[in-house]
């Protein structure tokens, strides 16, 4: 029996953009294991909400699941210490930063980081979370043809 893929959506604040990928994975990937890491519970509330498997929340909860997931998922400030107004602390960013998992990150230009050539308008949003769902949803296809990501 083949493992099943596990995807972790991490996200803060209100959790809007986590529920949009969660809702969007689940769609993709139905038979993968969706856990959402909310740094509050707001966030993680929104991610459960939108059908994922599991949820928990905090520094405690991020740290310790980055070690038992194939795929993170979330915006580019989840790897930079203190971002989404304080709510990432250095050791979600260190622990998540270090992770084996793919890292499949949305290029939001906030968070104090400015990512070039990627727009400011928010319309794009949708456009990052559909492009970040077909990179998991490739490399979980890639998993299961060739039993590696890499």
């Amino acid at each position: 029996m083949k493992k099943k893929l596990r995807v972790a959506v991490v996200d803060g604040q209100g959790g809007g953009i986590g529920k949009a990928i969660v809702e969007k994975l689940k769609n993709g990937i139905p038979e993968a294991e969706i856990l959402a890491l909310g740094t509050n519970s707001t966030a993680t509330g929104q991610m459960i909400r939108a059908g994922a498997d599991e949820g928990a929340t905090g520094e405690n909860a991020i740290i310790v699941n980055m070690d038992k997931v194939d795929v993170v998922v979330g915006v580019i400030g989840i790897i930079v210490a203190n971002s989404m107004l304080g709510e990432l602390t250095p050791a979600m960013s260190v622990a998540i930063s270090g992770s084996p998992a793919l890292k499949v990150l949305l290029p939001i230009n906030r968070c104090g980081i400015h990512v070039v050539s990627v727009s400011d308008k928010a319309a794009n949003l949708s456009v990052h979370i559909s492009d970040a769902v077909k990179t998991v949803v490739e490399y979980a296809k890639e998993l299961r043809e060739n039993g590696s990501g890499c």
